[in-house]
């Protein structure tokens, strides 16, 4: 089952609301989700995100893959920043364990 981050329509017409949410990418984008992660709300000015980063970590970990959209917005919030330095200490304490 390939998971993907990625952003949930919510709202009325001409008035979107997103949730970022974990699904499984065979599933449809209003449908059926694993776990929500955070919201973004488009409409107000700046943009309101709101991403738990421990529960974003662990799916990233877990092998999720974020849209375009929700790596952008994880960008902005420095967690993408983060997993990236996460998954640089584990290989580095991989290395260690090997030599050793």
């Amino acid at each position: 089952m390939a998971v993907k981050l990625r952003l949930k329509r919510m709202g009325g017409k001409q008035k979107p609301f997103y949730r970022i949410v974990a699904a499984d990418s065979r599933s449809p984008r209003d449908g059926r989700f694993i776990e929500t992660v955070g919201t973004y709300n488009p409409i107000k000015n700046p943009a309101e995100v709101t991403v738990d980063e421990e529960k974003t970590l662990n799916w990233l970990n877990k092998g999720a893959i974020p849209t375009e959209t929700v790596r952008t917005i994880l960008s902005k919030k420095g967690i993408m920043k983060k997993y990236a330095e996460s998954k640089v200490k584990k290989a580095s304490e991989k290395t260690k364990k090997e030599g050793k």
